[in-house]
């Protein structure tokens, strides 16, 4: 197949990787605000689409990560052809379509990375994966993460509430965090764009270092950065509404200083492993801070169950996404006729799960919670006023 024919696919199909992270992560931002009903379905998820396109044009330290670090490229390494990259994608947007399907608030980051190591692996021998780096920039910021943002929402959750009181005979007696959950789900959704844009805009990278396209070690090219700020842009703008309404309603019932308290610890943790290059799961972050958000609200249920599938979800996509790459490597290896059969199998695979889907459709109309619906965070009974004797 002609180089320049296979460079071109392997960017259209990050790009729909890209699509796919951005409706897939979007409840990273805005199941909270949501759930809490401080703002609208869809006003929420175009505020985040605005945001994720602002933020992937902040920084490209995570796509250094990724083109220049995990897998070994260029002079002193081995050769990753744009075949193999291509298989690594295939495996990466399979398990996103799988676990949305699920409701699933899996990693889009992790079977990226599964995806690309199961393929190179197939395609160039362990030698090809820079191990030390995938510890030290994946998995470590993997463990730690959602650890750090669920202490960090459960810290929050208890000043929120112990600096604040419940003014009884309102829909809502700490109403005003809703308004507040708009900056903060606000910020989330922009230290998304700097961190989830810039693992598509690495794929594009390392795929035109392997075609001599690119010199190694060089920076991201415009026009990369600008495609991928659109692709997840305009997937944010779709809304994951199965994932929404798992991390807004099926961890734990969200009120607004709970949102507002876990909202900032994942903008914050987000923000501060974008700035040294960590590509951590926004995902997993967003889900630490919601059940630490939970744990630090007196008389908030964890839902352990809802947890535990998600926890099982996470431990799966490296080796998930990873066994794809790798199946998809070892066909691409038949040369044109795999490749083709690669796409062919994929299309028909996201077709599948799509038409699936619409046997139980979630969307902006059914997502919202019984919480946010109502318009109250907080229902207070009154006491009824004792009845006087009449006098005789």
């Amino acid at each position: 197949m002609d180089l320049t024919l296979i460079v071109v696919l392997v960017i259209a199909l990050a790009l729909f990787f890209d699509f796919t992270n951005g409706f897939h992560d979007t409840a990273n931002a805005m199941a909270t605000p949501i759930a809490t009903g401080a703002l609208r379905p869809k006003t929420a998820v175009t505020l985040a689409a605005i945001l994720n396109l602002v933020g992937a044009f902040l920084s490209t330290e995570v796509a250094k990560t990724i083109s220049g670090g995990i897998i070994r490229e260029g002079d002193g390494g081995v050769l990753i052809t744009p075949e193999l990259v291509f298989a690594g994608l295939i495996g990466a947007v399979v398990w996103n379509m799988i676990t949305w399907l699920m409701g699933l608030p899996s990693s889009s980051s992790h079977a990226l990375f599964g995806g690309l190591i199961g393929a190179a692996i197939v395609g160039a021998g362990l030698g090809a994966i820079d191990f030390p780096v995938v510890v030290s920039k994946v998995i470590l910021p993997a463990l730690l993460a959602p650890l750090t943002a669920g202490l960090v929402a459960y810290a929050a959750t208890k000043l929120a509430y112990a600096i604040t009181r419940r003014y009884d005979g309102k829909p809502d007696g700490r109403d005003g965090f809703r308004y507040a959950q708009i900056f903060s789900s606000s910020l989330v959704a922009l230290a998304h764009g700097t961190n989830d844009a810039q693992k598509t805009m690495g794929v594009i990278t390392l795929t035109l270092v392997a075609a001599n396209l690119q010199a190694p070690g060089s920076d991201v090219q415009w026009w990369v950065i600008v495609t991928c700020a659109v692709a997840i842009a305009l997937g944010t703008y779709m809304g994951g509404w199965r994932i929404i309404k798992t991390l807004g309603t099926g961890l734990t019932d969200v009120k607004p200083a709970q949102g507002f308290a876990a909202e900032t610890a994942t903008a914050a943790t987000i923000l501060a492993s974008s700035h040294v290059g960590f590509a951590l799961s926004t995902t997993q972050v967003a889900s630490g801070s919601v059940i630490g958000s939970g744990l630090g609200r007196r008389g908030s249920k964890v839902r352990w169950r809802t947890a535990g599938r998600i926890g099982v979800g996470w431990l799966l996509t490296l080796p998930a996404a990873g066994a794809v790459g790798a199946l998809a490597a070892l066909v691409a290896h038949l040369g044109v006729g795999g490749v083709i059969i690669d796409a062919v199998v994929g299309v028909i695979v996201i077709i599948g799960i799509f038409m699936w889907s619409r046997r139980s459709e979630v969307s902006h109309h059914n997502v919202v919670s019984e919480v946010a619906d109502s318009g109250r965070a907080v229902k207070i009974k009154r006491n009824p006023k004792p009845k006087r004797k009449a006098k005789k």
